[in-house]
């Protein structure tokens, strides 16, 4: 199966219910730009987003697409974001978005699971400098870019993370298919 995409704006849960899917037995695959933000912020000349977001996307790009590769080796695989969200927030900031990442966006399931940015769990931090309003306007942006890039947006409703669970794997026909 094709890697499939949990996605959404900031502070909608994508990490824990990824990790809750990487529990259940499922190669699951971590936000690479939050890792990135991280290592490059340890650098004295570290690229940013918010000082170098077409070089940081590029970044993103050459990680994601290792990521992909990398997630078609198991027979069910999630990331946590994709390509196709490195062209949102580009879009968001108004930067040009180079032919390459609309190809490499490319290659994953057509299903798409959205979790929309709750509130009650939001939490700036230096990784996550937006606002909630923010969020949510990043969110719009990456469900229009998936649309515009012919996939499916499905949108995962807020309950428990184990009702997040089922809900993918309804949505899925996953029946204790994992990646062992």
């Amino acid at each position: 199966m094709k890697p499939i995409i949990i996605t959404g704006g900031p502070g909608a849960g994508k990490t824990t219910l990824l990790n809750a899917l990487g529990e259940q037995g499922y190669a699951t695959f971590a936000e690479g730009s939050r890792t990135l933000i991280e290592q490059q912020s340890l650098l004295e000349n570290g690229i940013l987003p918010w000082t170098n977001l077409p070089a940081f996307a590029q970044l993103c790009l050459e990680l994601m697409a290792k990521q992909k590769n990398e997630a078609l080796n198991h027979p069910v695989a999630f990331v946590d974001r994709a390509i196709a969200d490195i062209i949102g927030y580009l879009k968001v900031a108004g930067c040009e978005v180079p032919s390459e990442f609309a190809t490499q966006s490319a290659g994953y399931h057509p299903k798409v699971f959205f979790c929309c940015p709750e509130e009650s769990i939001y939490v700036q931090d230096e990784v996550r400098p937006h606002s909630f309003e923010e969020a949510l306007e990043i969110h719009r942006i990456l469900v229009e870019t998936y649309t515009e890039l012919g996939y499916q947006v499905v949108d995962v409703p807020w309950a428990s993370v184990t009702e997040r669970v089922t809900f993918v794997a309804k949505q899925l026909a996953l029946s204790g298919e994992t990646a062992n």
